[in-house]
């Protein structure tokens, strides 16, 4: 008996516990996301009732160039953001590992600090430093390239210079999970190899960078899902031009929805981009996990 009410007093404090955080899931990520795949298959306005309309939206949107558009520019922010991103915080992360004491923890804080900024003053400085007339970064760019170039207003340019901005925003973050996983790599097996005769390349190629795969695997895919999900960035520094050049999908549906006040059209373009990552992410995962087990 005694032990019965013990066991049913720890399930009432575990239920207390857990509480909390069901209820918030439900209220704040379960009831919005069932309400997103109810008005995707409808006609209503952000706020009201519509009619039921089936698959129309989604059919209208097979036909729609501009979602087309923004479809092909998020996979272009893709390229050229997710890989480079990792490589680039692979390699700081690698410099960082081989300093010392203080000068180790000052390279980390700066690498990190403009994690810490909010996107408003991110875009705000980079507009300044790129701007046309008296961007300090304009005299640069005229020594590479012959000319000064509105970088926000050229629709080559556009998305490359938002995607520079985005890693130096980001990557600190990644950086220091790199600099986690390379200390949990037992210096041992470094002590053994180099016993063995091992070159700093062949450290690299036959400890370091299996050990950490796990990581590396786990910074593509949390890449993957950050910059599908673009919309900060693009909305401050282009809104979406030129020529629609940079417009995203989560642009859209804030055009759609905020805008046009189009809540069930909206609701069809963010169902969609929430498949998409939800599809890449896992597969992109699933395919690095199988690729680390070789």
């Amino acid at each position: 008996m005694a032990m019965l009410t013990n066991r049913r007093r720890e399930m009432a404090v575990a239920a207390s516990l857990v509480a909390p955080f069901v209820l918030t899931f439900a209220l704040v990520f379960l009831y919005p996301a069932i309400r997103l795949v109810e008005l995707s298959f409808t006609d209503s306005p952000l706020i009201g009732e519509g009619e039921w309309v089936g698959f129309d939206n989604f059919t209208r949107l097979l036909s729609d160039k501009l979602f087309l558009t923004s479809l092909k520019n998020n996979g272009y922010f893709v390229l050229l953001t997710v890989i480079p991103t990792t490589a680039i915080a692979l390699c700081v992360a690698l410099m960082i590992n081989r300093l010392r004491g203080s000068l180790q923890a000052l390279a980390l804080a700066i690498f990190f600090l403009p994690y810490i900024l909010p996107v408003s003053v991110v875009t705000q400085i980079w507009t300044w430093m790129l701007d046309f007339q008296f961007g300090v970064l304009q005299p640069v760019i005229a020594f590479f390239f012959g000319k000064s170039v509105a970088v926000f207003k050229n629709p080559y340019w556009v998305m490359p210079t938002v995607a520079l901005v985005t890693i130096w925003w980001t990557n600190g973050f990644n950086v220091l999970l790199f600099i986690a996983g390379l200390r949990n790599i037992p210096k041992d097996y470094y002590e053994a190899a180099q016993l063995d005769g091992a070159t700093r390349t062949q450290l690299f190629r036959r400890v370091t960078w299996p050990l950490l795969w796990p990581v590396t695997a786990l910074v593509l895919t949390l890449q993957m899902i950050l910059q599908l999900k673009i919309f900060d960035q693009i909305y401050l520094l282009t809104k979406g031009g030129p020529f629609n050049s940079s417009y995203v999908m989560l642009l859209m549906v804030y055009r759609e929805a905020f805008q046009l006040n189009h809540g069930g059209y909206a609701s069809a373009i963010a169902l969609v981009l929430f498949i998409v990552i939800a599809v890449f992410s896992v597969l992109q995962y699933q395919l690095l996990r199988a690729g680390g087990r070789r």
